[in-house]
Parts: C-alpha cells; sequence; structure tokens
C-alpha cells in the first residue's frame, strides 16, 4: 500500500520561498477602469471650453498636407487631427476625443503596472488615483497632442516591460516593440524610452535579455513600423534633431535644466513626489522587487539624458508615473500599520488638495475671461488656447482698412505656425488672405505668390527683420484678444509691410524659413 504524499513530500514544500522572487500580481479588480472612465468623461465634458491650442491649430493644418513625416513630429497626430476633422468639422470636442481616451487608458494602465508589482485591489485603486490628478495625464488629455500619445506608447511599452521581468517570458517585448515603434509614427522619443530599458537591463540585467531572441525581434518590429518616418527624416536631413537642438538651446516652453529640475516635482503632482521617490527606492533596494530594477535604472538614464541634452522636462514623465505605480504600492503598505487611522487620514487629505488643484490648474474650470495669472504661470498651455478668434478678428480689422487695390493682393506672413493656423480655422469667415510662415513644417506648405507685395506681419514682436524683406514696414495695430491673458500674441504688434526688395522665391527658403 502506497504510502500517503503529505505537504512536506512536495518538491516546494521543503524549499522557503526566495527573497528575490517577486510576488505574484494582485487580484483583477474594476475600481482602475471606473476612475478611467470617470477621468475620460469629465475631459469629455470640459474639451469645448476655452479653444484650440495653437499646437491643435497647427496640427490640423499638417493633416491637410499629409506626409510620412514633418519638420517636428511623424504623422501620426496630423493624421488623427484630420480624420476627426472630417467627421465632424470644425469640432472641438470631436477633435478632442482620442486624447480624452488615452488618458483614461493611461490611468488603467499605471493601475495595471501597479498590479504587476503585486498590488492589491486598495493598491490599484490607489495607482489609478494618482494617475487620474496627475499633471502629465489631464493637462494633455484635455488637448490634441503628440504628448497624448507619447504618455499611451511609454505606459503600454513598460507594462509590457514589467510583465518580461517579472514573468521571464520574454515573448512580451514584441509587446514593447509594437508600442515603440508605432510611437516612432509619433514623434523619435520612444528612442529614448528604448535607451533606457536597455541600459536599464544592462545595468540591472538580467542580461540575457540583451541577446534574447524575441527581444532582437521586438528591435526589428520597432525599426520596420517605424522606417516610414526614419526615411522621410533621413531624406530631408533629419529635421527633428535640429528642432531638438533648438529646444537645448531654451528656444521653447518647458525646456531648460532647472525648468526640467523643477518638472519633476510638479509633472505628476507635489503631492505625488514622496510617492514616486518611495516607489524609486523600492525598486532599487527591495529584494523582492530584485527583478524590477532595470525599471529604476531606465529612468534614471532617461533623466539623465534629458537634463544633459537640455530637453522638455516632461520627456521622462511616463515613467515618473511607472514609479509612482511602485510608490502606490509602498504607501498603501504604509498606511495599513500602525497609526493606520491617522496615516490613512493623511492619505486622504493631501488626496484631496491634489484634486482641488489639478481642478483650478490643470483643466479649463475657470472663465477665461478672469483667469488667474497664476494658472498660466504653472500651466502655459492654458493660455495657449484662449482668444484665437479675437486674434482673428485684429488682424481682419488691418486687413479690411488697406486700400481696395492692395487688400486684394495682400496676404498675411505670421511668426509661428499657431497663428497660420488660427488665420486657416477663423479667416474665411472674416475674409482674410492665406497665412504663410516659416516656422517649423509651415514653410513647406508654401511660400507667398511673387506678386503678393503686401503683407500684414503679425508675430514679429520687433520690425528689424520685416525691414531687411520690405521697403515700407509700419505698425498698423496690436492684436486685442479681449481678455487679460499673459500668451505669445496678446498685446502683440501688426505690421503692414510693402514693397519686396527681393522676390519670394530668393528669400522664403534661406531667410523667412530660417527666421521662423
Amino acid at each position: 500500500m502506497a504510502e500517503p504524499v503529505t505537504d512536506l513530500d512536495r518538491p516546494d514544500a521543503r524549499t522557503p520561498p526566495r527573497a528575490d522572487v517577486p510576488p505574484p500580481p494582485g487580484p483583477r479588480t474594476a475600481g482602475p477602469w471606473l476612475v478611467g472612465a470617470a477621468v475620460t468623461a469629465v475631459l469629455l465634458l470640459l474639451s469645448g471650453r476655452y479653444g484650440y491650442h495653437r499646437d491643435e491649430l497647427y496640427f490640423l493644418l499638417c493633416g491637410r498636407h499629409l506626409d510620412w513625416g514633418y519638420v517636428d513630429q511623424g504623422p501620426l497626430v496630423p493624421a488623427l487631427a484630420r480624420l476627426m476633422d472630417t467627421l465632424a468639422p470644425g469640432n472641438l470636442v470631436a477633435l478632442r476625443t482620442p486624447s480624452a481616451l488615452i488618458a483614461g487608458a493611461a490611468v488603467v494602465l499605471v493601475a495595471a503596472i501597479a498590479r504587476e508589482f503585486g498590488a492589491g485591489r486598495g493598491g490599484q485603486l490607489f495607482a489609478a488615483f494618482l494617475a487620474a490628478v496627475a499633471g502629465i495625464v489631464l493637462a494633455p488629455g484635455h488637448l490634441l497632442s503628440t504628448t497624448t500619445v507619447d504618455l499611451l506608447v511609454w505606459l503600454a511599452a513598460a507594462w509590457c516591460a514589467v510583465r518580461v521581468l517579472r514573468t521571464g517570458d520574454s515573448r512580451w517585448a514584441l509587446g514593447v516593440g509594437l508600442a515603440l515603434g508605432v510611437g516612432m509614427l509619433n514623434k523619435l522619443l520612444p528612442a529614448l524610452l528604448a535607451v533606457g530599458l536597455l541600459a536599464g537591463v544592462a545595468i540591472a540585467g538580467p542580461r540575457r535579455l540583451l541577446r534574447d531572441r524575441w527581444v532582437l525581434a521586438a528591435a526589428g518590429l520597432v525599426v520596420l513600423l517605424a522606417a516610414p518616418n526614419l526615411l522621410w527624416q533621413a531624406t530631408h536631413g533629419f529635421p527633428q534633431l535640429s528642432v531638438a537642438s533648438s529646444i537645448s538651446d531654451g528656444d521653447s516652453s518647458y525646456s531648460g535644466r532647472f525648468e526640467a529640475i523643477v518638472l519633476q516635482l510638479e509633472i505628476i503632482s507635489p503631492y505625488a513626489v514622496p510617492i514616486w521617490v518611495a516607489g524609486l527606492v523600492a525598486l532599487l533596494r527591495r529584494p523582492v522587487w530584485r527583478a524590477y530594477r532595470a525599471i529604476a535604472w531606465a529612468w534614471l538614464v532617461v533623466f539623465a539624458i534629458v537634463l544633459l541634452g537640455g530637453g522638455k522636462g516632461y520627456y521622462d514623465a511616463p515613467l515618473l508615473l511607472v514609479l509612482t505605480a511602485a510608490g502606490a504600492v509602498v504607501t498603501t503598505e504604509w498606511a495599513g500599520r500602525r497609526a493606520a487611522r491617522f496615516r490613512r487620514a493623511l492619505v486622504a487629505a493631501g488626496g484631496v488638495v491634489a484634486v482641488a488643484a489639478s481642478a483650478v490648474l490643470l483643466l479649463p474650470t475657470l472663465p477665461a475671461d478672469r483667469l488667474p495669472g497664476f494658472v498660466v504661470d504653472v500651466n502655459y498651455d492654458s493660455g495657449e488656447t484662449i482668444g484665437w478668434p479675437a486674434f482673428a478678428d485684429s488682424l481682419a480689422t488691418v486687413h479690411r482698412r488697406l486700400p481696395p487695390e492692395q487688400r486684394q493682393r495682400a496676404v498675411i506672413l505670421t511668426g509661428n505656425y499657431g497663428e497660420a493656423g488660427a488665420v486657416a480655422r477663423y479667416g474665411p469667415e472674416r475674409g482674410l488672405p492665406r497665412a504663410y510662415s516659416g516656422h517649423n513644417s509651415m514653410a513647406g506648405f508654401g511660400r507667398p505668390p511673387e506678386d503678393a507685395d503686401v503683407v500684414i506681419a503679425v508675430g514679429w514682436e520687433r520690425p528689424d527683420r520685416l525691414r531687411e524683406w520690405f521697403v515700407e514696414v509700419t505698425e498698423a495695430g496690436r492684436v486685442d484678444q479681449r481678455v487679460d491673458v499673459d500668451n505669445e500674441e496678446n498685446g502683440g504688434p501688426i505690421f503692414v509691410c510693402r514693397g519686396l526688395r527681393r522676390p519670394w522665391s530668393q528669400i522664403w527658403d534661406t531667410e523667412v524659413r530660417r527666421a521662423g
């Protein structure tokens, strides 16, 4: 008669669990999905407030000139802008619907990453909440933006990478490759995440992944999907690198090394700083999370590249959300220990403040005509969504004052793509002529006709450059957006320029384009 099998006879019963083996994923829960749905609903409800952002106006123009690449981006968002504007022409809510859906998906992904780290239902819900009030989720989630697409791409790639590290199943690397490859059709920034992840694995292991066939296949998938944009960039001299160089020189919002450091304390929320720091420390030091150390090193490497290279401080923000997911696990554990009632009250009180701050600073909840200056100081993009119809009205006033024979051959020359986009959107109903600009890809969308020797110029603070191109330059008005908001256009001069010194064909590519 066979001996009964006891628990001690099982192969795994005599060996205690290893301290460096990651815990199994937490239970599935519907809570994060409800939070993500709430974020999407709020963004959709508020998406019609204020107005277009300058980048959205630019994307609409790029969508009229579809290509495999542009000076400052890939084809993904312009194609999306064209699709939404074709389905619902001139409808701001429709234009922003993809971003609202992406923001909700980002919330779910952050909770899913926390689940991979072993978070229970409470930890996953807390991770979803932290993502729901995060600046990098709400602010770009209100706009059609390349940043919103980047957010989804990085989080999806990070989730797949965490699964590779937890399970050891390198087939999940194909998910990383798919996300990064699609993301490269948006911008080249996913290459930065790829560098960070590879560096993290090289530093913290498991180094076998660097020669794994599935990882190599994922790299090939990235190249295959990114090929159309990369070929376009190569044949045009990689203009995105020139744009990146100008950003590193401080020629953009959110750029600069000091600003990059400060933004790390704001981009999720100040409330979340100790949480994501705790997540970083835990990923680096917890024995049971040893398998995930590559993720912590990935953020350290990416942030170092952004800081040293002078990139925009929000480039690494999706990885900060991954650290926040780990920090949510640590925080919920901390809140459940001694003096649990006090600790949970402290976490809840901070959460209430975070919600209030995000509602005021990141979303268009306040009246546009009474927007406090501190809101624009914190969220620069909010000011860029106010006043574009009035901007077009200011140009129309100057245009109507021109003599009839000059009005017929006049064109508009703008200093940036947002102004050109505003004229394209609001100009026809005001009788305005076409706007041209040398800014980024606008320069390739056409130059003024050779007989256009009367120009309404806007977005040029000083007339010195204009006088190099025109015989007569006269200030004819000022932009009045009819609200007290601090943005690039409000109060700026409008010039009328007459008499070209040289043909447009001689000055466009060599001078106007460079000035833009």
